[in-house]
């Protein structure tokens, strides 16, 4: 048996401890998610302006969200529409990477190609919770990203109106005749629509609609609903309220990412994104569900005449929706690909609701009407 050596084993076990010692005084290495998780600056423009605090917030809530996810490495700093470009050419600047990342409404550069219409709504489409079905569980991302490739960028849903009001008129709307020559603000797809029956249709910005509709540029303006028609007095300068916004059963907005800038995003920080989206989507709802109702009251005693399109004109205004949409189909592939997979919700979305949905809002209607709530 080798003899023990005590010397030896003492100068070994003391190079060991000082080792020991002096390794225990070293910094922690970091660990692998903090290093996974890069400082980064982004600008996002968005399509409004800062006093419509429900629509313009969503984008604040989204960048509150990323930063806070992120220990404050991700950080997105918004813009209102105008400080970097104008509310209409927000897709354009994410495209050609002037900002990161926009907030706006798809439906704004259909005229690029009808199909960018549909993530937003079309004419007699989706209402708010079927178009969350289509686009969360439906495929309705997927798709839609499929199609904005080619112009560079990538789309979350980020908010939605639900249900809009049909807009602010000089003069009633009785019959299909009426909109005649009527020049009226409508966003989107809507304004196609309008063209067909006859109006005048004009896509202006949130913050400049007002002043078109003073001046008399304008005869007739739509924007969401009460509590955003109310902070833009558009009831100084028009007197009949219309109602449903026919164009708009729900109206999705989203967030645009240059496509290049989203792929280059750590698998976390995109999971972070997405769950900052979904939780802006959510919050725009619940806060416009809150705030309409007291706000139609006010504009109403205040002298609004609220006025709810007939069904002569509903009718008129979906079957020369239905006539678009076949001629859109028959020439535009992308168009056809995507409003045949949105109206097959749509189909089975309005087939579900009526039966228990509409069932049980309608009869808690008749007891608000009777004061029994």
């Amino acid at each position: 048996m080798k003899k023990f050596d005590r010397r030896k084993f003492l100068k070994v076990a003391g190079a060991g401890g000082a080792a020991s010692a002096v390794a225990a005084c070293e910094p922690p290495a970091a660990p692998a998610i903090v290093e996974s998780m890069p400082s980064l600056s982004w600008r996002m423009t968005s399509s409004f302006p800062k006093s419509l605090d429900t629509i313009y917030g969503a984008a604040e809530i989204f960048s509150r969200y990323v930063a806070e996810m992120t220990d404050g490495r991700f950080n997105i700093q918004v813009f209102a529409a105008g400080e970097i470009v104008g509310g209409l050419q927000a897709a354009d600047a994410v495209s050609n990477g002037t900002v990161e990342a926009a907030h706006t409404a798809s439906y704004y550069y259909w005229g690029k190609d009808p199909t960018f219409a549909i993530p937003t709504c079309i004419p007699f489409g989706l209402n708010c919770r079927m178009q969350n079905a289509w686009m969360y569980e439906g495929g309705g991302i997927d798709l839609m990203n499929d199609f904005y490739k080619p112009y560079n960028f990538f789309a979350l849903p980020g908010g939605n109106t639900g249900a809009q009001m049909g807009g602010w008129f000089r003069k009633e709307i009785n019959t299909p005749e009426d909109w005649k020559g009527l020049k009226i603000r409508i966003g989107g797809f809507g304004g196609a629509i309008m063209s067909r029956l006859g109006a005048v249709p004009q896509q202006i910005a949130g913050g400049d609609i007002y002043p078109a509709l003073e001046k008399g540029t304008i005869d007739a303006a739509e924007w969401v609903g009460p509590y955003d028609d109310e902070r833009l007095g558009f009831s100084r300068v028009a007197r009949y309220y219309y109602y449903p916004g026919w164009w708009e059963g729900q109206a999705m907005l989203h967030f645009f990412i240059n496509l290049e800038n989203w792929n280059r995003l750590p698998k976390s920080y995109q999971t972070i994104v997405r769950a900052a989206a979904e939780t802006a989507n959510t919050v725009m709802t619940a806060r416009y569900d809150m705030q309409n109702p007291a706000a139609l009251r006010r504009l109403v005693q205040g002298g609004a005449i609220l006025r709810p399109f007939s069904e002569e004109v509903l009718d008129a205004c979906f079957k020369a929706s239905n006539e678009i949409y076949a001629e859109l189909c028959a020439s535009n592939a992308n168009f056809k690909k995507i409003y045949d997979a949105m109206t097959a919700v749509r189909a089975e979305g309005f087939l579900w609701f009526q039966v228990a949905e509409h069932t049980s809002d309608t009869y808690m209607m008749i007891q608000q009407r009777k004061d029994a709530l």
